[in-house]
This record gives structure tokens, sequence and C-alpha cells, in this order.
């Protein structure tokens, strides 16, 4: 699994957007940590950051009328049994400041990255036209 660019998750299609959600709780939860190498480079960060990604990805799952549940909205929370977590609120407020300014939350998801991702979902037989 993957973390969509920022940008298509206004665009991705229903399973992708629902993957994502649950790739993230997978992610904040006991996977934290754990090697793969296609999301490798979300653990050079803060779960902070994670996320400030994943509220991203709520808000528009909310936006398309899914209700994610709200534990997920706590910065802290980890699921059921990962230990919470201590988030840095200033970090937190920086993101936001930063958010407003379109930061991607992560250096990573530029624009070769956006192309590698609609390149995936292309394979996988969706079409999004992007522009950016």
């Amino acid at each position: 699994m993957r973390l969509w660019h920022e940008n298509l998750l206004s665009l991705l299609p229903r399973q992708q957007l629902l993957g994502q959600h649950r790739e993230c709780c997978a992610l904040r939860g006991n996977s934290w940590g754990k090697p793969h190498s296609v999301v490798n480079y979300v653990f050079r960060y803060s779960l902070e950051r994670l996320w400030s990604y994943h509220i991203q990805v709520m808000n528009e799952m909310k936006r398309r009328g899914y209700n994610p549940e709200s534990c997920w909205i706590d910065p802290g929370y980890r699921g059921k049994s990962a230990p919470r977590f201590r988030p840095d609120y200033r970090e937190i407020r920086h993101l936001r400041d930063e958010k407003s300014k379109r930061f991607l939350v992560y250096p990573e998801h530029n624009e070769k990255y956006l192309n590698e991702c609609l390149e995936n979902l292309r394979s996988k037989g969706v079409m999004i036209l992007f522009n950016g």
C-alpha cells in the first residue's frame, strides 16, 4: 500500500480512499516503524505528520458522506491495541500553519511522486484526469 499524493485525495475512487484510511490507521497503530518499501519514508518524520495526512483523508471521507471513527481525530490515538502517543502540539500548530500555504505533509510527495501515483492508479484501471 502507499500513501497517495495529497493532491489526489479528492479524486480517488471510493476503494482507494477507504483503503487509504485503513492504511493510515495501520501505520499510526502497531505498524508504526515496521519496514515496508513503499511507505518507509514516513518513518523519517513524526507521527504528527502522519496524523496531519490522515486528517486530510478523513476530511475527504466526510465530504463524501462517510463517517470515520472520531477517535482517529485525536493525534495521540493509535488504535485499540497500540499505546497512546503524546503528540507535540507545537509541531501540530506548525503543520497547520504550513498547511494553509498548500503544504504537502511529506516532501517526498513531489511532482515525480504524483506521476508515480497516477501511473499506479492507471495500472489498476483507474483513470484520473489531473490538471494540477
